[in-house]
């Protein structure tokens, strides 16, 4: 059975940390899914730790405008790296897509 690369990429970023994870522990081979996984994993793990640090910022955390903005551009990435893989682009976020390329090599067996 044969998956498709370009869904399985997609699906990597469709729930988030959740799905990267799983995607990665499934995929052992292909280099284009592994990355689009590693690369969801890693951005989605920053982004729950920035919304579990923001609030606790003095008085920016407290802003639901800043809350708000930032829930937009949390959206808008997601929206971004889904395209992209169904697209079939190994989009490369800044830093985080290095070292989700440099770490995406496909595992022996």
């Amino acid at each position: 059975m044969t998956r498709d690369p370009k869904l399985m990429a997609a699906l990597s970023y469709a729930l988030g940390l959740v799905s990267g994870i799983i995607v990665l522990a499934v995929e052992k081979h292909d280099p284009y899914v592994r990355f689009h996984a590693l690369q969801s994993v890693l951005v989605f793990t920053v982004i729950a730790l920035v919304s579990l640090l923001l609030p606790t910022v003095p008085l920016v955390g407290s802003w639901p405008l800043l809350r708000f903005m930032f829930l937009v551009g949390v959206v808008g990435l997601w929206l971004l790296l889904l395209v992209k893989a169904v697209q079939g682009e190994a989009y490369r976020l800044p830093y985080l897509g290095d070292v989700a390329a440099t770490y995406s090599v496909p595992q022996n067996r």
